[in-house]
């Protein structure tokens, strides 16, 4: 047990805060995570195993409260077409990831914060109706609030013990989005997030797998489920943070006390440390090592068939749960330095478009990947975890030794930010083949125009797939 009662304290938050406590800040940061996780639904909806859980949930069927995502104009119960989102949200591993300022947080620990949130709102405001811009986005800031806090405060067992953040601590920031849109309060809120700790789930040993980007397709599911059986009077623990078996002490050996003056809503994660958005499809903690390595590139104008082997120095932050060896398929690819490193040789970017089985199971990708070593080195893991540490030596095969340190500066953290202009692109990068040019204006004036909007359920009617992509 914890020495202060935090569930309750989540539980005021959740009752207390208002559309006009959010400072400017918040909102213009939240817009913007807004606009990257619109762009990752539809590209990941084209993804063949969201396809199949669209099929699914269509199969399955009951009521039609929100369109199912690759589904065309089918409708699903609002669960069921939650975990079809929250997946194609997750499908790429390109969405935002909260920052912390804590040395001795591991980066894995940090949760990808707006899909589980955005997603139960998004599938709530449709089978509630009638949800403004404004109290859509407050629900929205609710869960990535409530969901950032907690892992935060959690120890790293947590995720060291195998857990995957996004699909555990991403319950609760769809159960808080979910809860706030049906008003939920007091014993009914304290229900929603007891049956919520009871759902979270997510281990990492499917990372690489279709059922990595399905944890968080799950906790946004398990989100609204908990609110809604809540909301029917279904009953669960009202301690489910803090209590003698919560969550804290039973998936995580506890929570840092220390932390808890932070509080809820004091001062917002989404602004203080922030939030970062992915510049490549793949694991946060890669994308330092693949900007040095296009550095290194681009520097030296290296070509592929200069490069004899590559050698890559990191902490265990990184070499532990970036473990493919080899990557046989694009979803190892995401956690395989060697094939992300070699992408950047062979492509100079790496974008979802390189992330396809037949290149990464191509023969330039598996030689230059067999010819790359990932190497722990005991002095970057000295320095600790509160940044991501990285070194690349390339042997070319005229003799040379090229070598690029990492630039600690995340780009896309809040130190370092992807500016809007590039936001964009990236957005139009994901929604290219799922919906046309006049759409993807229409749905970004509709992100900006937030605020002003009656009904926000008109987001999902934008994300409708165009005949040639279904």
């Amino acid at each position: 047990m914890t020495s202060r009662p935090m569930t309750a304290e989540a539980i005021r938050f959740i009752e207390t805060v208002r559309y006009e406590d959010l400072p400017e800040e918040a909102l213009r940061i939240g817009r913007r995570c807004m606009v990257d996780t619109l762009g990752l639904y539809l590209a990941g909806g084209l993804e063949g195993s969201v396809k199949m859980l669209a099929a699914d949930a269509i199969e399955n069927g009951g009521r039609p409260d929100a369109y199912v995502i690759a589904g065309g104009n089918a409708k699903a119960p609002a669960a069921l077409a939650a975990r079809v989102l929250g997946t194609a949200g997750h499908a790429h591993d390109w969405d935002d990831t909260q920052v912390s300022h804590d040395p001795r947080h591991v980066y894995g620990l940090l949760t990808h914060p707006s899909v589980p949130p955005l997603t139960a709102a998004l599938v709530m405001a449709q089978r509630l109706g009638g949800v403004d811009g404004k109290r859509f986005m407050l629900a929205f800031q609710a869960g990535f609030e409530v969901e950032c806090k907690i892992s935060e405060w959690m120890t790293d067992r947590h995720y060291r013990r195998g857990h995957h953040t996004s699909g555990t601590v991403g319950t609760f920031g769809a159960a808080t989005a979910a809860a706030k849109l049906l008003g939920l309060s007091g014993d009914k809120l304290a229900h929603a997030l007891g049956i919520a700790a009871s759902f979270a789930a997510g281990i990492r040993c499917n990372f690489g797998t279709m059922t990595k980007p399905l944890h968080v397709g799950r906790a946004s599911e398990n989100g609204v489920t908990a609110a809604l059986l809540a909301a029917r009077g279904f009953t669960a623990d009202p301690e489910a943070l803090d209590g003698q078996w919560g969550f804290w002490a039973v998936m995580g050996e506890g929570a840092d006390e220390s932390k808890f003056e932070q509080g809820f809503g004091k001062t917002l994660t989404i602004v203080d440390p922030g939030v970062s958005i992915k510049p490549y499809p793949s694991g946060i903690l890669t994308h330092q090592s693949m900007d040095a390595m296009l550095k290194l590139v681009r520097e030296h104008d290296l070509k592929p068939d200069q490069v004899e082997t590559i050698r890559f120095y990191a902490g265990k932050n990184i070499t532990e749960p970036i473990r493919y060896p080899v990557a046989q398929n694009h979803l190892q690819a995401k956690f395989s330095m060697p094939a992300l490193l070699c992408m950047i040789v062979l492509c100079r970017r790496a974008s979802h478009h390189e992330f396809e089985d037949s290149f990464v199971a191509g023969a330039a990708m598996q030689d230059m990947q067999r010819r790359t070593q990932v190497i722990n080195d005991p002095e970057i893991d000295a320095k600790g975890y509160d940044l991501i540490r990285s070194r690349i030596e390339v042997d070319t095969k005229d003799g040379r030794t090229l070598t690029q340190w990492a630039d600690e500066r995340y780009r896309g953290g809040p130190l370092n930010p992807i500016s809007d202009a590039d936001l964009e692109g990236k957005f139009r990068m994901c929604a290219e083949g799922a919906i046309d040019n006049a759409r993807q204006d229409q749905l970004l004036d509709a992100v900006r125009g937030l605020d002003k909007a009656a009904d926000a359920a008109k987001l999902a009617e934008l994300m409708i797939y165009d005949a040639a992509a279904r």
